[in-house]
């Protein structure tokens, strides 16, 4: 067996080794301070244990805050999913006074992606940044491209698009092939466009996402381990099935919180694929992703009903006792057991970076 190989399984066996982290134990107080915009936080950094992502969580009005993993920045606890926000079915008007009633009510973290809706996302929320709210929101956008030259050319389209002249968060999008962490990190790789980008103030921290299997995720922390690079944030599916299945929580979680990345949850209701098992409410999958050692869970919101829901879980999750969890995840164990409510792990229908491969900059076939 070649040694790299033996280094890699010996990797993975360390990881699988770490202590998967108590959902609950990673929830602690709160406190009325006001935060500040996450491009002016620097310096509020405060200590954090190791398997308390959280340790310091406080209030804004309605919505709980939490430390950005180790980068001192402030963040609401939901944040506001950017693909809804430009589907051509809901109107532009509409979803900018979404966006506003969102932030106007606590939340701060928005997500975007260069590629939803063709660039629409993220002129929506250009559009909706102006007027002073720039200042209240920590904007969040991912980029496709797997060479330093097309990640570059694809940053400056989604700033052109915000209205910006930075982002706070620029995250590698879609790592859900084994290959894809081996691409970032190449010679000519997108590593070097977020070098680049951060020595031009065009981006202030550096995450990942990935959908697909914790083992993708794992070998991108194992590689940046290996070219002294740090990730500030990591995205990934976290939700009552993935408890169950090819799970995220179990293998990815717990090593983000021992190295202090910042975990950002998505899909908590999978794209409402979860919902069509009948075995639990929107609300409870949104109690369950906020009771992970989560500084986000980003949900997809396209009205002010689905706002509110949002505020609710923000509000209740912390009621949730271990016996709440436990029966949430025995109701979900049968179900959840093939994958069949987590699509975007089992079939490729939201691998957006497969359908459009000229979007990575490269031939992956050649």
């Amino acid at each position: 067996m070649a040694a790299e190989e033996i280094e890699r399984r010996e990797f993975i066996g360390r990881l699988a080794a770490l202590p998967i982290v108590s959902a609950v134990s990673a929830i602690a107080g709160t406190s009325d301070e006001t935060p500040r915009h996450g491009g002016d936080a620097a310096g509020e950094n405060q200590t954090q244990g190791a398997g308390t992502e959280q340790s310091t969580t406080m209030k804004v009005g309605e919505m709980p805050y939490r430390m950005l993993g180790n980068t001192g920045v402030k963040v609401s606890c939901i944040g506001l999913g950017g693909f809804h926000l430009g589907q051509s079915k809901l109107e532009e008007s509409d979803m900018i006074k979404l966006f506003h009633s969102a932030i106007d009510r606590g939340i701060n973290f928005s997500d975007n992606s260069w590629d939803y809706n063709q660039g629409e996302s993220e002129r929506r929320v250009g559009k909706a940044l102006q007027g002073g709210y720039r200042d209240k929101v920590f904007v969040m956008t991912k980029f496709d491209g797997r060479t330093k030259g097309s990640a570059l050319k694809q940053l400056d389209e989604s700033l052109q698009r915000l209205q910006l002249d930075h982002v706070d968060l620029w995250q590698f999008h879609e790592n859900i092939r084994l290959e894809d962490p081996d691409r970032f990190f190449a010679d000519g790789g997108a590593v070097e466009a977020t070098i680049e980008a951060k020595k031009a103030g065009k981006i202030k921290y550096v995450g990942f996402t990935g959908h697909k299997d914790p083992s993708v995720h794992l070998r991108m922390l194992e590689l940046a381990d290996k070219n002294n690079f740090s990730f500030d944030t990591a995205q990934m599916p976290l939700n009552v099935m993935d408890a169950h299945f090819r799970s995220f929580g179990k293998e990815v979680v717990p090593v983000l919180v021992q190295k202090r990345i910042a975990v950002l949850g998505m899909k908590p209701m999978g794209d409402k694929h979860i919902l069509e098992s009948n075995t639990v409410t929107p609300l409870e999958c949104l109690q369950f992703a906020l009771s992970l050692p989560t500084s986000v869970v980003i949900t997809g919101v396209d009205s002010m009903a689905i706002l509110d829901q949002a505020f609710e879980a923000a509000k209740t999750y912390s009621s949730l006792s271990k016996t709440d969890i436990d029966n949430i995840l025995a109701k979900t164990a049968t179900v959840a057991a093939t994958g069949k409510f987590e699509p975007f792990k089992t079939t490729p229908m939201f691998d957006s970076t497969a359908m459009h491969p000229e979007w990575l900059g490269y031939n992956p076939g050649a």
